[in-house]
């Protein structure tokens, strides 16, 4: 009996994170309970952020943190597919986010976020503490970290923080970024086309993407400004992807979710060619194959079953014969 893709395709491998290419944030109760709800009718193909940074009130930290820890278990996170963002190493909350929301969330909390990384080893410093007081919790569990990349130290050590344990994401942080160089990026660049244009933006863009894909990590787009035009954020959802990389982007609106799943998914194309692929080589038993008039064998079984995965988590339409081959019941890499 042919085995699974996952059963032979990565074998000795770290499989790559495929994991929903939006991250919509939300900082208060009531936009967070809305995004939930967006999230359920949608059928989950995007993560949710609650935000303790930019969202949380200055002086009122502990109980927002308190209030993330109700909506991580409430009967509206029905996909277990939120996350949140905590404060920065060099704030003094940082550990009381960790102590409150691990402790009360840790089994339903999908990842945590960290802004304004600026050295590997204050993330690595981060990082053993979520794992120790995830192990106090009495959870077994490896919670992922997503290292926010906005500073000129971040940049300059990008390659040793996406080696860290742990991390599944870097995301750019384009505004802080862009602010760091003193005035020398100008706020236009902030927007497209300059964003993708101005040498300072494409330099760093190019390499955290770079660093992430070398080490098994998933490359995060910044925010898009443009809160409601449907075809520029599908625009630079389809830009950030395909010129730079990106399989990931963050939404600060709900109008911004469906053009950047939408700009992220693989095309339909690509879907069919994937589906036809896989089931001659699910055929094969793995081995070589031919698909028209071109020969295909692991390394590219190994793209075209990323590709499907993708396709899968963001409930694009699949053939029953890939769904039941494939998709039938999860099977761990």
């Amino acid at each position: 009996m042919p085995r699974h893709p996952n059963e032979v395709l990565f074998e000795g491998e770290k499989p790559f994170p495929i994991i929903p290419t939006c991250e919509h944030f939300a900082g208060t109760e009531e936009r967070i309970t809305k995004a939930l709800e967006l999230q359920n009718k949608m059928g989950g193909v995007f993560d949710i952020t609650m935000d303790c940074e930019d969202g949380a009130p200055m002086g009122a930290e502990r109980p927002h943190a308190e209030m993330v820890v109700r909506m991580q278990n409430s009967a509206g996170n029905q996909h277990n597919m939120s996350g949140v963002r905590i404060h920065d190493y060099t704030n003094e909350h940082w550990k009381q986010d960790i102590d409150i929301i691990v402790s009360g969330a840790a089994e339903r909390l999908a990842y945590i976020t960290v802004p304004k990384t600026v050295k590997s080893v204050e993330l690595a410093e981060m990082i053993d503490y979520v794992r120790n007081t995830t192990s106090k919790a009495g959870s077994r569990r490896e919670i992922p970290i997503h290292a926010l990349v906005e500073t000129h130290g971040a940049l300059r050590q990008v390659w040793e923080i996406a080696e860290l344990p742990n991390v599944q994401v870097l995301d750019f942080g384009m505004m802080d970024f862009v602010s760091a160089h003193n005035g020398a990026i100008p706020a236009f660049a902030m927007r497209s086309p300059y964003q993708f244009d101005h040498k300072l933006l494409q330099r760093a863009k190019a390499e955290m993407v770079a660093a992430a894909l070398a080490s098994g990590v998933v490359p995060a787009h910044n925010v898009t400004l443009e809160l409601k035009d449907v075809e520029f954020i599908y625009n630079d959802a389809r830009r950030a992807h395909d010129e730079f990389g990106f399989l990931r982007q963050w939404s600060i609106y709900p109008a911004q979710i469906e053009p950047i799943t939408r700009a992220m998914a693989p095309s339909h194309h690509e879907v069919e060619e994937a589906e036809a692929i896989l089931l001659k080589a699910f055929a094969a038993d793995w081995g070589p194959i031919q698909h028209e008039g071109n020969l295909h064998d692991r390394a590219t079984y190994r793209y075209y079953w990323q590709q499907l995965q993708r396709a899968h988590i963001q409930n694009v339409a699949l053939g029953q014969e890939v769904k039941d081959r494939f998709f039938a019941e999860a099977v761990t890499a």
